[in-house]
């Protein structure tokens, strides 16, 4: 099995949908491009941030699959969580798709679990496991988490998936990153991590005091509606034809899409 290339910014695209709710297939096209234009590594396509657990299968984007990113399941939820589960799981996931694995740390109120060190180590030494997306969104357990996968043989990648520390968890350990985030403003992303790596300083903080304000606008609670929020900005940029979401979830109030609208002049985007 050949081993991705993951060290980079891999976008979590929206899935553009006209009024009727259905898939806006020119608009997502003229986004994809627009996206492959930014310095991109890749796209996560029907994951969370593109509605995919509210899409129909035959509506899933169909593309060539370099990787597999693998979502925390129900089966992990309860305490204590033993370690076979996750791992026997991937297993199961590596074997049926023979595509290389991306694992996922997710932090519960979000529907994740926090692995201990035990079971990151049982999931990271199933073949075809190749990186760790950690999203637990605490700054602490993302360093232990980096520091003992970084520390395992089979050397996975460790990417980032707190929006709410961009720069850091590159200074911290991330080799790149899987990020809804990442979709948006994705050039000025990109640069940054570049600043990091280049431990160009000055660079990294300017594009971070830009970038960070817009991000936590986009995350500001409730988070699920952070989906409604970046395709209202893709709207904004006009990379996008509309900002609909499909049901459950919810459209933008007038207040939040003014707060978006706002952030975006703040980043000076828009």
């Amino acid at each position: 099995m050949e081993r991705p290339d993951l060290n980079g910014l891999i976008a979590a695209i929206v899935t553009p949908m006209r009024s009727d709710l259905s898939i806006d297939e020119e608009s997502l096209r003229r986004y994809v491009d627009w996206l492959a234009g930014q310095g991109v590594l890749g796209l996560a396509v029907n994951v969370d941030t593109g509605e995919g657990p509210h899409l129909f299968p035959e509506e899933r984007l169909r593309a060539g699959a370099d990787a597999l990113l693998v979502f925390p399941i129900p089966a992990y939820q309860g305490e204590p969580l033993d370690p076979e589960i996750p791992a026997s799981y991937h297993r199961a996931v590596a074997g049926a798709s023979g595509l290389p694995l991306i694992a996922f740390q997710l932090q519960p109120a979000l529907g994740g679990v926090n692995f201990p060190d035990e079971t990151i180590e049982r999931i990271m030494s199933v073949e075809g496991v190749v990186a760790i997306k950690e999203a637990s969104f605490d700054a602490k357990r993302f360093v232990e988490t980096a520091r003992l996968v970084k520390s395992l043989p089979s050397a996975p990648t460790v990417l980032n998936g707190n929006d709410n520390f961009l720069l850091e968890a590159y200074l911290l350990g991330a080799e790149g990153a899987l990020l809804g985030f990442g979709t948006l403003a994705a050039s000025e992303q990109v640069q940054l991590l570049r600043a990091a790596r280049d431990h160009d300083l000055p660079r990294a903080f300017e594009l971070s005091g830009m970038l960070q304000p817009l991000c936590d606008a986009i995350f500001a609670p409730p988070v699920r509606d952070y989906r409604a929020r970046i395709k209202h900005a893709l709207v904004r940029l006009g990379v996008i034809d509309e900002a609909h979401v499909r049901p459950p979830l919810l459209p933008l109030s007038r207040d939040a899409r003014d707060l978006v609208d706002s952030a975006l002049k703040e980043a000076g985007l828009a």
